[in-house]
């Protein structure tokens, strides 16, 4: 054996040689465990009671693998790895660094240097199951299947409480698509007895794996996979990487209370600066924002920020979560954050230009997207918000420029997203600024493209009957349109009045009064518009007084030549 505290590749001085970890990255788990691989000790490296030849092999192999710590630390990969590899071959009953440098072969795209390496280490009897694994590991790369399946088989015979073989057999028919071979192997290893929690949650995690590779078998998988973290837990794992795997594993299958217990179990035991502790603090907060604990989640996400003030995303998430509650003014903050921050990151432009039109400043809101528009491409967004921010100003023109702006980019975009952006409320806010720029014929063009998305739209069905009894048009459409919106919500006052005021155009004063009256009783303030119709209304029913009144009231509220002409000519 090599000296104890020897470097092994990419490690430091200090370190032994690492556990090769190919099968791990292939299956998405841990390191699989150094018990199974013996270990760099000092009573190992003295142990020099054989033969002569194996004392002058065990020599060799410590001159070439001091060989190979001088050449990486003099920035010389190539030779550092040859004299590894030789270090190796010399003494091949040393399984961590068999599996550290056939790891290193992998990755130098030279399999089958790292096949040779491992054969010759699996000729010794005491080879643990790692090296097996391993071993079929390579042998499944290389195609050879049938030798890949005997390695695997036999690791697991080696130890069947050792995991590595089950992984490496199982990565072997998921890339032969023998799906059916894996149940029986999973159920298999499922039961063994014994097992400690990194075998039953790493065994969890092929379950869920197979779960996503085969949807078929999604609902099975998942429950064994549930079933054996539930084992695992029992056990109540001590180290912080089996516990986040753990809590991983409940989160991924859906058990959010579960998985959140233990992620806030380690937000108490890791270090609070830790990358670890704002890893587990990230997960619990999407667990508190899935469950709808906002107040929570914004907590843990105040920590991270409070350990990495530069971490965009986080701001952008706090934006966002403020402004869910409509606090726009933090939203704003946040956002503004996470730009100065990241500036790159388009979508904050957009939330922080909803912030501020939630706060009543489309000029803000403007600057923002302009800020957007110098730095990434025209796109839908942009352009809609451009046109919502100027209808705020109440420049129509412009508004309606963006609009339109907006559909030709989502038409000539993706056809996938085209019913995402040219909704119902599109085309609604469209016909909402064409009627207020007096073109009624383009009003109604969009409100009815609205309708035809979303026929029961009460919003929609007001509006547009509105328009038509204003201006005297369709009106026993138009009345039926808007005894539709009031039928949806019969509170709602501004709907209450577009029926008063189309049964008057329709020459029915006396129930138009009853809607009137009951519209005023359920405002929530009083609105100009509504008291004139008042007065109309009172007008064709022949009581002059309370038109006057009516219309004395709408002035007082809004100033009005046309309102003020009406009430001059009932006092003459």
């Amino acid at each position: 054996m090599l000296v104890a505290g020897c470097h092994a590749p990419g490690g430091s001085r200090s370190d032994p040689p690492r556990a090769s970890t190919s099968l791990a990255a292939e299956v998405h788990h841990r390191s699989m465990g150094d018990a199974e691989v013996p270990g760099l000790s000092l009573t190992d490296s003295n142990d020099l009671s054989g033969s002569n030849e194996d004392l002058e092999s065990i020599i060799d192999a410590h001159a070439h693998y001091g060989a190979g710590v001088v050449h990486e630390m003099n920035l010389e990969p190539e030779s550092a790895l040859d004299d590894y590899y030789k270090a190796a071959t010399l003494d091949p009953t040393n399984a961590s660094l068999v599996l550290e440098v056939s790891q290193q072969f992998l990755e130098a795209k030279e399999p089958d240097k790292a096949l040779d390496l491992l054969k010759l280490a699996s000729t010794n009897a005491s080879a643990p199951s790692m090296i097996f694994a391993q071993l079929g590991f390579v042998y499944s790369k290389l195609g050879r299947t049938n030798e890949a399946t005997a390695a695997d088989r036999k690791a697991i015979q080696k130890d069947p409480r050792s995991l590595a073989g089950y992984q490496s057999l199982f990565i072997d028919y998921l890339q032969n698509n023998q799906i059916a071979q894996i149940v029986p192997l999973l159920e298999e290893a499922s039961k063994v007895k014994g097992t400690d929690p990194e075998f039953l949650i790493g065994l969890a995690e092929l379950y869920i794996r197979l779960g996503v590779q085969a949807p078929a078998q999604k609902k099975s998988s998942d429950e064994h996979a549930l079933s054996a973290l539930q084992r695992a837990a029992k056990q109540n794992p001590s180290e912080v990487s089996l516990e986040m795997h753990l809590a991983d594993g409940f989160n991924l299958l859906g058990k959010t209370d579960e998985a959140a217990r233990i992620y806030e179990k380690l937000t108490k035991q890791l270090p609070e600066e830790s990358p670890q502790a704002d890893t587990v603090r990230a997960k619990l907060a999407d667990i508190y924002l899935h469950n709808h604990d906002s107040k929570r989640a914004a907590e843990q996400l105040e920590v991270i920020l409070r350990d990495n003030p530069t971490d965009a995303q986080t701001y952008y998430i706090l934006g966002g979560i403020a402004y869910d509650q409509t606090n726009y003014a933090k939203a704003s903050d946040y956002f503004r954050e996470a730009i100065s921050v990241n500036p790159d990151l388009e979508s904050a432009y957009f939330d922080l230009a909803r912030a501020q039109l939630g706060l009543n400043k489309p000029a803000d809101a403007l600057g923002t997207l302009e800020n957007s528009n110098r730095r990434f491409p025209q796109n839908f967004t942009g352009e809609y918000l451009t046109a919502v921010a100027y209808n705020e100003q109440k420049d129509y023109t412009n508004a309606l420029h963006h609009f339109t702006a907006a559909e030709v980019v989502a038409e000539g975009g993706d056809p996938k997203r085209l019913s995402d952006r040219l909704t119902d409320e599109f085309y609604f806010q469209v016909g909402a600024t064409s009627e207020r720029m007096g073109d009624y014929t383009q009003a109604e063009k969009y409100f009815e493209k609205s309708l035809q998305l979303a026929p029961d739209s009460p919003e929609t069905l007001n509006y547009l009957g509105y328009m038509w009894a204003e201006h005297d048009r369709k009106l026993d459409e138009a009345r039926e349109m808007i005894s539709k919106a009031v039928k949806a919500e019969p509170k709602n006052s501004a709907y209450l009045d577009s029926m008063a005021w189309v049964l008057y155009k329709l020459h029915q004063p006396k129930p138009a009064l009853d809607y009137e009256l009951k519209s005023i009783q359920l405002e929530d303030e009083e609105d100009a518009t509504v008291y004139d119709h008042l007065g109309d209304i009172y007008a064709a029913l022949g009581e002059k007084d309370k038109a006057r009144e009516a219309w004395t009231k709408s002035l007082k509220l809004e100033k009005s030549d046309e309102v003020q002409k009406k009430l001059q000519s009932e006092a003459k």
